[in-house]
């Protein structure tokens, strides 16, 4: 089949790879401008990108594909771009972009999207994360029929995946990205041999999973400590959870954490101890222990190493 590919970041690359490797022809690829990155803040092409070009693919960098928004000379040379193309089905993971009408009504057989959850829970931008810090103890992939709502299209191919108790959010992003390449696969052979079903989601049980913001890194003592773990697990490695440590300027970016059993007197926030077992902070329900820990323009430490650093400061 010939494949649009529509996609950004590392959970697209591999999707893009495999739809490659079993064949498809991709005569063109989507994705978002390239972006200042590292210390140098140098333009920095996507995942995407740089995936495409190693195959001799053409690439395209769109602000908008609105005909009549911000851009509509990047949508116009888009569009002449996809028609000249001549798509049999769009794939999109991860684009950056909301589609509009024209590019989903363009492929005959429009754009599948592969969503990072088991729809309708956790529609939106962060799926992956939101997962974890609800404490889901399952998630998956969705080949989804777009159309013009949010992640509301018609279910085309579900992949199940257990979410681990001590998972963070980077190691479930590796798991999904692998599930999503595989089922995209899986889904574009079906569609060629006539045989992917649809199924509307299912009016119940539906969430969204909002954008991340920088100020949720800051831990909230206010809330019990199995949630302030869970949150440190799903910010891993981005926005990174955080809290200050007396004696400290700048915040401390914590890494792992555990939830202990107990209660404290002490005000929430409050550090109870600091052994190189970990660093307890009273919290409104239980315990927090901090076990990994990184200071402004630090690499990452165990509790024990960074323990001894902070102590020797005081």
């Amino acid at each position: 089949m010939r494949v649009v590919f529509a996609g950004t970041p590392d959970f697209a690359r591999l999707a893009l790879e495999a739809i490659l490797a079993a064949g498809h022809a991709v005569p063109l690829v989507l994705t978002q401008p390239d972006r200042p990155a590292g210390r140098g803040l140098k333009l920095t092409p996507s995942p995407v990108k740089q995936a495409a070009l190693a195959a001799g693919i053409p690439v395209d960098q769109p602000r908008s594909l609105r005909l009549d928004g911000r851009y509509p000379e990047d949508a116009a040379k888009a569009r002449d771009q996809l028609h000249a193309a001549a798509p049999d089905v769009m794939v999109v993971a991860a684009y950056g972009l909301i589609l509009p009408q024209w590019v989903l009504d363009l492929p005959p057989h429009g754009c599948l999207n592969i969503h990072a959850s088991l729809l309708p829970r956790w529609r939106g931008a962060a799926p992956i994360q939101r997962a974890i810090e609800a404490g889901d103890t399952e998630t998956g992939v969705t080949i989804m029929q777009m159309d013009a709502g949010l992640d509301t299209g018609d279910m085309l191919l579900v992949r199940r995946v257990p979410i681990g108790p001590e998972q963070n959010a980077s190691s479930l992003h590796d798991e999904l990205a692998a599930a999503g390449a595989s089922a995209i696969v899986e889904a574009l052979a079906a569609l060629q041999a006539g045989g992917l079903s649809r199924a509307p989601q299912p009016a119940e049980g539906v969430t969204y999973a909002a954008k991340l913001d920088k100020a949720e890194a800051a831990l909230d003592f206010s809330l019990a400590a199995d949630v302030l773990a869970r949150r440190v697990r799903a910010f891993d490695p981005v926005p990174g959870a955080t809290v200050r440590l007396p004696g400290l300027d700048d915040p401390v970016k914590v890494w792992r954490a555990q939830a202990l059993p107990g209660a404290s007197a002490m005000v929430p926030g409050t550090v109870l101890r600091a052994l190189p077992a970990g660093i307890d902070i009273a919290t409104a329900d239980g315990i927090l222990r901090l076990l990994e820990l990184q200071k402004a323009g630090g690499k990452r430490q165990s509790v024990d190493v960074f323990v001894r650093g902070w102590q020797a400061k005081d």
